[in-house]
């Protein structure tokens, strides 16, 4: 009897210890699954399509201004300090220039005394792909549109806290949608 009861005490307590684990396992993968999707809070729109976009090199020229497709096809680099959004404080939205992909968040975005508009993170890390960049002699990583690839900047190791990280951005790769437009948009 002292026997069954015993094995029975030490099936209910591997069952809980089985149970412990999973619980901690689901919620460390909750915890993963949250910083991959940013902490942005930004709502994407239904639907999101990021299906490649190819243009031919011509096609490009047509559709963005000599500035954007030095930038944005050529890999150029604006002069700091000169952009359109380094020093822009509005809440809302930076979308690809190329194609309009939502990348960044304004509450995101901070002063890095670079010239350049940075931010901590992307909305969603799918929306940005990251390329290791050996050019000039540096070793960097390129950060790049995920839907048309369009060059938009560089991440770098020493940004603000949650993430320590720096997307140091282009303005003429980027448009910005003031956050009450964007908004709209998503509720139509």
């Amino acid at each position: 009897m002292l026997i069954k009861q015993l094995l029975v005490l030490t099936a209910a307590m591997l069952v809980l210890v089985a149970c412990n684990q999973a619980q901690k396992s689901q919620s460390a993968q909750k915890a993963s699954e949250e910083m991959k999707d940013g902490a942005a809070g930004i709502e994407l729109p239904a639907g999101l399509n990021l299906e490649k976009i190819v243009k031919s090199e011509e096609e490009w020229k047509s559709a963005l201004s000599e500035n954007q497709f030095y930038v944005l096809r050529k890999a150029g680099t604006e002069r700091a300090f000169t952009g359109e959004y380094w020093n822009n404080k509005e809440e809302g939205v930076y979308t690809c220039g190329g194609c309009q992909l939502p990348l960044f968040a304004s509450n995101t975005k901070f002063k890095s005394g670079t010239g350049w508009p940075s931010f901590w993170e992307p909305i969603k890390t799918e929306l940005v792909t990251e390329i290791s960049d050996n050019s000039y002699g540096m070793r960097r990583v390129e950060v790049v549109c995920a839907r048309c690839d369009g060059h938009l900047g560089h991440v770098f190791p020493d940004g603000p806290e949650p993430t320590g990280l720096r997307y140091c951005i282009n303005s003429l790769s980027l448009d910005f949608v003031p956050q009450k437009e964007y908004q709209a948009k998503l509720d139509q």
